[in-house]
């Protein structure tokens, strides 16, 4: 065998123990018992340790430096292993497993202290995470900015200049969206009532399939916080139920469908190697946030959407397919980022992303962290929290080490709007299918120009290439002034 081949050898199981220790996560979060969450921190560790323990072994440099690939598949393949050993390297073993163990814990910690609205129970181990976490960058910073080595996990080529300098230029005109919104006399009517929860997960389940989630490789469970989980021929999601509140199951569903879509749609060639999986969360975000709003918020497909909730439901108080529209749609400055409308949501993400990144540059003390989230959700949102679950422990990113992580949501919703106006570009009559619950065309585009490469390019490059022009925050910002000034006729 060829170096490359011993190399590619090697990585592939690399990748199956990875797959198995997300196994064990997506477990936790759905059918472990309660009890079980101190041995599944040390199991969370153990296999951390194994994982580490490869991803440093010694002959991968050896490899690398004999290895030759005769396509840009493989080059990609070693620039990727490449990358992952370099960074690998720079953090010792134990605090690898540490970490691990420390946020498995942290998980179970933050689930409970969210249902009884206790941040006090939770903030210690937060406290833990944190520090770990700061360790962990400054041995990839290498002197470097501490909060940029941790975007580099989730968003490689990213720092927090490039990204808050897209922040800037998109605060200014969503705010003034927002604020025309919420002075228009045209306010549209909530959807209310009550919705039994086997209903409408039999609608998610339709929902999932209706665009193209395939069952015979996934399965859909209930989370606290919905998720997707794992890869190649096994991408799992998760989503939950509000009876007073349909929106929630259905778009969560939609939006982890997208991330699912996306490595069921990643070539079969690449599985179980550094190609197989989403070169980026911004990317992933891109799938979920489009699968989500341009297609499933749309106009052409709520009208389909309005005829199903009615035949399932009975009678809705929404009278029509354009007042449902405007239910979906509707803009409100609630508590909850999973739930946000269309033009807060990036404002949420903003927010995070200001507050973790001074924590990590150590410029904000986790026992300050609640005072300062509600004292900047008041500033920005115009609503003081009413208790800790629609605030600082809303998200579980935090209790599981996930820095840096928020920022992608915003990029993806930046790439997603590149990628919809490219997608109706070439798909000239995409409303007249989605309006007949019709995702084919649209899924198709995407798998054919953006799923199916995996990582095989960069993140811009990535979506440069399925949209043929230089990505920017142009598209999304001009798709939701069009969009809402139309809903709120202004």
């Amino acid at each position: 065998m060829t170096a490359y081949e011993d190399l590619m050898a090697f990585q592939r199981q690399t990748e199956a123990l990875s797959q198995v220790s997300g196994r064990l996560g997506w477990d936790q979060e759905t059918m472990m018992p309660r009890g079980a969450a101190e041995q599944r921190g040390e199991e969370m560790a153990a296999m951390e340790g194994v994982l580490h323990a490869r991803r440093t072994d010694p002959r991968i440099a050896e490899w690398l430096a004999r290895a030759e690939a005769s396509d840009d598949e493989g080059q990609a393949q070693l620039r990727l292993i490449r990358r992952n050993y370099e960074r690998s390297t720079k953090v010792p073993g134990r605090l690898a497993e540490e970490l691990a163990r420390v946020t498995s814990l942290a998980q179970g910690i933050w689930a409970e202290a969210r249902a009884k609205d206790d941040v006090a129970s939770f903030l210690p181990v937060l406290g833990q995470v944190v520090r770990l976490r700061r360790e962990e960058a400054a041995a990839l910073a290498g002197g470097g900015d501490l909060y940029d080595a941790l975007i580099d996990d989730y968003e490689p080529e990213a720092t927090a200049d490039t990204i808050g300098a897209v922040f800037d230029r998109m605060r200014p005109r969503l705010v003034a969206l927002r604020e025309a919104i919420l002075g228009a006399d045209h306010q549209p009517v909530a959807l209310a009532g009550q919705f039994g929860t086997e209903a409408q997960l039999r609608l998610a389940r339709d929902l999932a399939k209706t665009f193209g989630y395939d069952f015979t490789r996934g399965r859909l469970d209930l989370a606290v916080h919905p998720f997707s989980s794992g890869s190649g021929n096994d991408a799992r999601i998760t989503t939950r139920v509000v009876e007073s509140d349909p929106f929630n199951c259905i778009y969560s569903t939609i939006h982890e469908v997208g991330h699912a879509c996306y490595e069921l749609g990643i070539d079969g060639d690449y599985l179980l190697t550094p190609l197989g999986g989403g070169v980026s969360m911004g990317v992933h975000e891109s799938q979920s946030r489009i699968y989500e709003n341009q297609l499933g918020r749309s106009r052409a497909f709520t009208g389909w959407l309005f005829g199903e909730m009615s035949e399932r439901f009975g009678t809705l108080n929404v009278g029509d397919a354009d007042a449902f529209y405007g239910a979906v749609n509707r803009v409100n400055s609630g508590f909850i980022r999973t739930e946000a409308d269309e033009v807060h949501y990036n404002l949420h993400i903003m927010m995070r992303f200001d507050l973790e990144r001074d924590l990590i540059r150590g410029a904000l003390d986790v026992q300050d962290l609640e005072g300062a989230w509600n004292e900047r959700f008041l500033k920005d949102f115009g609503v003081a929290v009413d208790r800790p679950s629609h605030g600082l422990l809303q998200d579980v990113h935090w209790s599981i080490g996930l820095f840096g992580y928020f920022p992608t949501y915003a990029l993806g919703n930046v790439y997603a709007g590149c990628l919809n106006q490219s997608l109706r570009e070439a798909v000239p009559d995409l409303d007249a299918h989605l309006a007949a619950g019709q995702t084919e065309e649209a899924v198709g585009w995407l798998r054919e120009s953006l799923q199916r490469h995996g990582g095989l390019r960069g993140p811009r490059d990535t979506i440069r290439h399925a949209c043929g022009f230089e990505p920017d925050e142009g598209p999304l910002l001009g798709y939701l002034e069009a969009k809402f000034r139309e809903i709120y006729r202004l």
